[in-house]
């Protein structure tokens, strides 16, 4: 079985942009057993999309729980049936017209970077003709492979990092309660905001711009005690 979540309507939007993205789905911080998700803002785990759609299920939760579990106690095994998975995934976006990009944080921020993977430093080393992209909560990313692109997600708690992030060339996504189908705030605190949730490829993203979200799941629910930034724009 793919490591590779089967559904996914945000990745299934790159296609209109000629990617096919390919994503991982662990059990969010420490679900597991195993922390996943180490700078997870309080906010950030009330709010999290892991019970979104198919990860209502039991069923899907289980097997995302055995997937990070995986992930931690056999390793070795767990990056030889990646790599297998990557390789397959190159040849079907191939095969399709697409241009392969994968997002292996789907619900998790795992430092990627620092996971040897067969004698190469990492996954993206050894894919040196592949996009990666993810999005972190973890400030110190800041010597990555010039393959892997990272946004930076805005919590209730970090907002000191914020500025720091933009200024060392990151975008920093931000979640408001903007309405599906509602416009998104054109500017938040003096910088432009774009509208992220038109795809998931944010390695295409202008530089120096608020990344904006709608909440979603939990998130529509209630400010996760600042998480989601409230607007003046409900929508219907």
């Amino acid at each position: 079985m793919s490591m590779f979540t089967a559904v996914n309507p945000k990745l299934k939007k790159g296609e209109s942009f000629g990617y096919m993205s390919f994503g991982i789905h662990f059990a969010p911080h420490t679900l597991s057993g195993y922390q996943v998700c180490a700078s997870a803002s309080e906010g950030c785990k009330t709010a999290c999309l892991y019970t979104s759609g198919h990860g209502k299920f039991t069923r899907t939760q289980e097997a995302r729980i055995a997937k990070t579990k995986r992930f931690f106690e056999t390793r070795e095994m767990f990056l030889a049936n990646l790599v297998t998975d990557i390789l397959a995934a190159i040849r079907k976006a191939g095969r399709e017209g697409f241009l392969p990009a994968f997002r292996l944080n789907l619900t998790s921020d795992v430092r990627w970077e620092t996971v040897p993977v067969m004698g190469y430093k990492n996954i993206m080393e050894m894919f040196p003709q592949v996009q990666f992209y993810d999005y972190t909560k973890h400030a110190n990313r800041k010597n990555i492979p010039s393959n892997y692109h990272l946004t930076f997600s805005r919590s209730e708690s970090n907002d000191t990092k914020v500025q720091e992030m933009f200024f060392d060339g990151f975008n920093v996504a931000i979640v408001f309660d903007t309405k599906k189908g509602a416009p998104l705030p054109a500017t938040y605190m003096g910088r432009e905001v774009i509208d992220g949730d038109e795809h998931d490829l944010r390695f295409l993203d202008k530089k120096g711009v608020w990344v904006g979200l709608r909440g979603k799941g939990e998130a529509k629910k209630g400010t996760h005690n600042g998480f989601v930034v409230l607007t003046h724009n409900k929508g219907n």
